[in-house]
């Protein structure tokens, strides 16, 4: 054999060695240092979502849902003599065990409490749920001693989120066991032992997405149109389903659809009851993974061909692909990520070991370069547009409780954008400001129906709870360092200052308001205007530009007004679908003989811009 070909195969050796070394160092330094444990999070989501459902016949959630409210014509929270006629009902229907995800750690009328307790007494005894506790104790019903009494116990209700995502449960908390654990010991007879939990909290091993455990209204059990049938020899679970009680939560299951606090329960309780059959697996499985990862295909380099070695790399990441998804389904976490990133590393640094002896042309690396760059700008967009898409979709949250609908965000965002850059901001900024404007009402996810959906005018003391919608929005959009929430939360906070001071929430004056919130003010209120609600009928545009030219320098920026006014001719196209025959576009002068005519109804004028 030459001495050319010994030293080719000599280069080709060492410089796959240090490709094994590099992919190595790399798999064992991210692993270590949980380089992208968000990423491995979500392929756990992402195997929850692709593992079949099953059918739990065991547990039973009792919702509090939208009917319930209609059904027993009541508003939360109800009377605990009410959660005493459920429990009742409950006991006659044969509950096997009740739970209530409902917490009763404040007293309420002597009358109220005492009916509540006697019925869990009546019925055995339930688990009831609490979120804190002191020094081990809690005040559940009056404290641990009257629910020993009648033969209950009180358990933390508190879970474990991972980017807000509720994925885990701890056995105990403050040495009060979680809600799972009580009743997995209450039904079994015996402790839950510690051990089925491991170093860390024990995942939830969800059976299937929301609705996956039989549930039925709150309403409909009360009143007794429960089939017993349903309830005989079950666990229940009792809490609130409607979104309107804010107990509904993101998990693993799915990638948009919220569940319910009472079912994640459930699926908690169905977990501890099966001795938590879904558990990470050991360290050193990880750890052999990642060595395997780096070592494998730099190995493999060394007897076969470069193309031999690609399709290997693509082969053995969609073979581990697999082995990680079935073990899931055995009840088996495999870490996915790191390993994958290694064998990618791995396969990077053997190709680059192989061009570096010379069996890549220089051009093969330079098409990879573009087609990587390439895939970055597609990233990077893909990103960008997910960014925007959350930010309506938080928008049309937040309007999907009021009477406007997604065309009244749109038209905003559009007006905002067009203003702005007619105020003299970078086509940019004006382009964020289009994208920001759409949040400006998020904060009335906050505000109780009986305030925003009133078919009338609200009294003073509505309109001073309709009003912390800004304070309540920009608090929602607080600590991003994103700038297109950070402006939002400015516009949110600010759209309903006005230019001479006697606006709110801070009351701002003049140019002390932030300018996109100034520009906000008046798209919003000319869109108001223009809009039906269920105090006023839609005005027309001549009526609604005399509105705008009356609050020049009192309601609004005097300059941004003529701006506006200027402007708005080029823009009303957006309401064809929406706006009155009669509703043209007139000069200045008209628009100014029409505030003339509408001083009479300056009241409505400036509640229709408040509602706005």
């Amino acid at each position: 054999m030459s001495t050319d070909v010994l030293s080719r195969r000599a280069r080709r050796g060492a410089a796959l060695a240090a490709a094994a070394a590099v992919a190595l160092a790399f798999g064992l330094c991210t692993l270590a240092l949980g380089a992208w444990s968000s990423l491995e999070s979500q392929s756990v989501n992402l195997r929850f979502r692709l593992r079949p459902t099953e059918h739990p016949s065991g547990i039973v959630v009792v919702g509090i849902d939208d009917a319930t409210f209609s059904t027993l014509r009541m508003t939360w929270p109800f009377p605990r003599s009410i959660d005493g006629e459920a429990v009742s009902r409950l006991r006659a229907d044969g509950a096997k065990t009740i739970v209530y995800d409902v917490q009763f750690t404040e007293p309420t009328q002597p009358a109220q409490d005492l009916s509540l307790y006697d019925a869990i007494d009546r019925a055995g005894g339930a688990i009831l749920a609490t979120s804190d506790s002191d020094d081990g104790h809690t005040d559940v019903l009056g404290g641990d001693a009257n629910l020993a009494a009648i033969h209950s116990r009180a358990a933390r209700s508190n879970l474990v989120s991972d980017d807000g995502v509720f994925d885990r449960y701890d056995y105990s908390l403050d040495g009060i066991p979680t809600l799972a654990v009580a009743t997995a010991e209450r039904v079994l007879g015996r402790p839950v032992p510690r051990s089925s939990f491991g170093p860390s909290p024990a995942w939830i091993d969800y059976p299937g997405p929301p609705g996956t455990f039989p549930t039925v209204s709150f309403g409909d059990l009360v009143k007794g149109r429960v089939d017993p049938r349903l309830i005989a020899g079950k666990i229940v679970v009792i809490g609130a389903t409607s979104a309107t009680l804010q107990d509904v939560h993101p998990t693993p299951t799915t990638s948009g659809e919220l569940m319910s606090g009472p079912e994640i329960q459930a699926a908690a309780i169905w977990s501890a009851l099966h001795g938590n059959p879904l558990r990470h697996a050991p360290g050193w499985v990880a750890l052999l993974s990642v060595v395997l990862a780096a070592l494998l295909l730099p190995l493999a380099a060394v007897r076969l061909r470069l193309r031999a070695v690609v399709a290997l790399g693509a082969l053995g990441a969609i073979a581990y692909a697999i082995v990680c998804w079935r073990a899931f389904d055995a009840g088996t976490i495999l870490d996915l990520t790191y390993p994958l990133a290694t064998w990618a590393a791995g396969l990077v640094a053997t190709l680059a070991a192989c061009a570096i002896a010379g069996d890549i042309e220089r051009h093969l690396i330079a098409v990879h370069a573009r087609v990587l760059e390439g895939t970055v700008r597609e990233r990077d967009k893909q990103l960008s547009d997910t960014e925007l898409e959350i930010v309506r979709r938080l928008a049309h949250a937040a309007e999907s409780r009021d009477a406007d609908t997604g065309d009244h965000i749109e038209r905003i965002g559009f007006l905002s954008e067009r203003l702005g850059l007619a105020a003299g901001m970078s086509r940019a900024r004006a382009r964020m400001l289009g994208h920001a404007a759409v949040m400006h009402d998020v904060g009335k996810i906050g505000i109780p129906d009986a305030v925003l959906l009133k078919p009338a005018r609200l009294s003073p003391e509505e309109w001073d709870v309709m009003r912390t919608h800004t304070t309540a929005g920009a608090e929602i959009l607080a600590g991003s360092d994103r700038p297109i929430i950070q402006m939002a939360e400015v516009i949110a906070r600010t759209h309903h200052e006005r230019w001479d001071g006697s606006g709110y929430p801070a009351g701002l004056k003049g140019e002390d308001i932030p300018l996109v919130g100034r520009v906000c003010s008046i798209c919003d209120v000319f869109d108001a205007l223009l809009s039906p609600r269920p105090y006023k009928e839609a005005w027309t545009v001549d009526e609604a530009l005399a509105e705008i030219e009356r609050g020049r320098g009192s309601h609004f920026d005097p300059q941004l007004v003529d701006v506006f006014l200027a402007l708005i001719p080029d823009l009303l196209h957006v309401y064809a679908d929406q706006a009155p025959a009669e509703a043209t576009i007139v000069d200045l002068d008209a628009a100014a003989a029409a505030a003339a005519e509408l001083t009479s109804a300056a009241r409505a004028a400036d509640e229709s811009v408040e509602a706005a």
